[in-house]
């Protein structure tokens, strides 16, 4: 923070405090209406009684275009936005723009994590390992989408990693469809990234399945994501082979859930990143330390300025000298009658 200073946001506005002037001088003046002639014998006593009246209302004249002045150069104050202005600060992030692709399908309810003392489906353990990850983060910006059969932006890119990593906490499988949209995740994740600084274009891509219901092919969205450089780390969550999986009675099933290792490889391979497997939670806490040893690049510089309006006290002020008016045209009313 710096020095502040004072500063009016619409300086030129002062241009308008001599416009009643301009008025009064370029219109045209009333026309006078014409009285009918009164003859009265003591013109004297008229002379004095009019002489004293003159020099007991030229105060009140005098006080009452006073304050008309001053009410209207409050008025001009306020509209030129008063305002103290604290010095801009110049904020440069040395960080990553990193979206986080994490797949919710039905296959991510899988036991296969659990231990002897807890309970854990696949999704319970990403969770735990990429909400860690993201409040490492700092400095980077986030962003966060979550797909199954469709794919759908929960967290635009931001620094604020503590809100992307509530929006995953809140995620539960099957509720963007049972199936498996890796492509339409691949699509979503360049929309946010492709205007971000080259070399910074990381997509991290954590799936468990077979792509199932993509109206884009993956590999066809890898090659455009390869175009505007964003490099992609996938990660294949689960055991191979049969694993627990809940069913809808209460109990567990022992089934095999595929994986397309193959594509995973291809689309790291395809964009410069890497593929990785994550067998347990250690693998996959091994594998987000691998990420933050990549190389950082800086953002862009970005300006900012703190603004504390006052307009609101010539504001204020005006309408105490618009009431004073009221008052003192009352008090000529009641003193001389006019």
């Amino acid at each position: 923070m710096g020095e502040v200073m004072f500063m009016f946001y619409w300086p030129w506005l002062i241009l308008l405090l001599p416009l009643p002037l301009v008025a009064r001088f370029f219109l045209p003046a009333s026309k006078e209406t014409e009285l009918p002639a009164v003859y009265f014998p003591a013109l004297h006593r008229l002379q004095i009684s009019f002489s004293e009246s003159k020099g007991e209302t030229l105060p009140s004249n005098r006080l009452f275009l006073l304050t008309l002045s001053m009410l209207w150069l409050c008025l001009v104050l306020a509209v030129m936005r008063p305002q103290f202005v604290d010095e801009y600060t110049h904020v440069q992030h040395e960080g990553y723009d990193l979206m986080l692709a994490v797949d919710i399908s039905g296959s991510m309810r899988a036991l296969d994590f659990s231990t002897k003392e807890k309970i854990l489906s696949r999704l319970d353990v990403t969770k735990e390992v990429v909400g860690k990850f993201i409040s490492e983060r700092q400095g980077d910006r986030i962003g966060l989408i979550l797909f199954g059969e469709n794919a759908f932006l929960r967290t635009p890119l931001t620094l604020d990693t503590l809100s992307v990593n509530h929006m995953l906490n809140d995620a539960v499988s099957g509720m963007a469809g049972l199936g498996t949209a890796i492509g339409d995740a691949i699509g979503l994740s360049i929309r946010s990234l492709r205007t971000r600084p080259e070399g910074s274009r990381i997509l991290v891509l954590l799936t468990d399945g077979v792509d199932t219901a993509s109206s884009i092919p993956p590999l066809e969205a890898a090659k455009i994501a390869k175009q505007y450089g964003i490099r992609i780390y996938t990660i294949g969550v689960g055991k191979k082979g049969p694993v627990p999986y809940p069913n809808d009675r209460g109990g567990i099933d022992i089934l095999e859930v595929p994986m397309d290792e193959a594509l995973l490889e291809e689309l790291s391979t395809l964009t410069d990143g890497h593929y990785f497997r994550a067998t347990d939670q250690h693998a996959l806490e091994a594998i987000y330390d691998k990420i933050n040893q990549l190389e950082k690049t800086k953002s862009n510089v970005r300006t900012y300025a703190i603004r504390k309006p006052l307009y609101q006290y010539p504001l204020g002020f005006a309408v105490v000298l618009l009431f004073s008016l009221y008052a003192l045209g009352l008090y000529r009313r009641m003193t001389y009658g006019a």
